[in-house]
């Protein structure tokens, strides 16, 4: 079972996902992709990212913008599972958005 982060764990995992930030309990990074249909794009592909790590992320779309936020509720905060899927999510937005 994944085991919540320190802030200090957490401070380093964020030197490695640079667009995430953390607030609060959350790791949360918007991103601004070019239309409508390559923002759905983004969101069912995570759709079945997540699906199969059966862990996930929220996500707000608004046009062309999403905001992806990760933690683990059960833990109540940031786990490794949250940094494995922020990775995963970056992944999926650069093959997209490139």
């Amino acid at each position: 079972m994944a085991e919540l982060l320190n802030d200090d764990q957490i401070k380093e995992d964020l030197v490695r996902l640079p667009q995430w930030r953390a607030v609060g309990a959350e790791l949360v990074r918007t991103v601004e992709l070019e239309s409508f249909a390559q923002a759905i794009q983004v969101v069912n592909r995570v759709a079945e990212v997540a699906e199969n790590d059966n862990h996930h992320p929220d996500i707000d779309i608004r046009w062309r913008s999403l905001t992806f936020r990760c933690s683990t509720h059960s833990k109540g905060g940031i786990t490794d599972l949250d940094v494995a899927m922020a990775q995963e999510i970056d992944g999926v937005v650069d093959a997209i958005a490139g």
